[in-house]
């Protein structure tokens, strides 16, 4: 079985509070932290755990068990003093992958020399993943989780459609896992008026693969690809 992942993610600026919001609308468990109140309660309603803190504090990381997580995201916006220091400590801590924003190419260098796993500039992931898109219109979003594996939203591939997950077998034949499926199920309302509604689910091995299913598959970039392919 997958251990299901936490995330943490340090920053709730608007890159930050997106970043929560879209790993928490897939199923993952995300901790959002910031010493900003205002941000914090926010988002509280959205993730399983906000927190006030300045997370340049080592003492305030620890006692937070943050070094649970299995990735951090550090998404200031405001400091890159701050940035650098809460990337040094998150290592420190323990976390096995930090993802850090960066403001610069002399920034990207000195978090990737203080041990962050990837440096995120913003300008140029947009410009892959509207690239992948373009590429591969069946991909509705990509997130990277590190340098080498990503979290993908696949709509389902038409050979699929009817079979389970034991069938199919995906880490066997693939090495990739399917982590959550997104589903749209029609009710009908006390009206009696047809309601769509969509809901995601992580499936056991005998469930069957619907049409217009979405599946949310974390792997290594180069597997992702093939499967891409079907």
């Amino acid at each position: 079985m997958v251990k299901e992942k936490l995330f943490a993610v340090f920053g709730l600026g608007i890159f930050g509070t997106e970043v929560c919001k879209t790993l928490a609308s897939k199923g993952f468990k995300v901790i959002a932290a910031d010493k900003d109140k205002n941000l914090v309660d926010k988002i509280r309603d959205t993730v399983i755990q906000a927190i006030q803190m300045d997370s340049t504090d080592e003492d305030a990381l620890r006692n937070a068990n943050l070094q649970d997580a299995d990735i951090a995201i550090v998404a200031m916006g405001d400091s890159m003093e701050a940035s650098i220091l809460t990337t040094i400590l998150l290592r420190k801590i323990g976390v096995p992958y930090i993802i850090t924003r960066a403001f610069s190419d002399v920034h990207a260098e000195v978090l990737r020399q203080i041990g962050a796993t990837e440096v995120v500039n913003l300008e140029v992931e947009e410009g892959r993943r509207l690239a992948n898109k373009i590429i591969a219109p069946d991909v509705v979003d990509l997130i990277p989780v590190s340098e080498d594996q990503s979290l993908v939203e696949l709509r389902i591939p038409e050979g699929f459609i009817g079979k389970s997950l034991k069938e199919l077998d995906l880490r066997k034949k693939y090495n990739v896992n399917i982590i959550s499926i997104r589903r749209v199920k029609t009710e009908i309302d006390d009206m009696g008026n047809p309601r769509k509604k969509e809901f995601v689910f992580t499936p056991k091995p005998d469930d069957g693969m619907k049409v217009n299913d979405v599946l949310i598959i974390l792997g290594n970039n180069k597997d992702i690809d093939k499967l891409k392919e079907l």
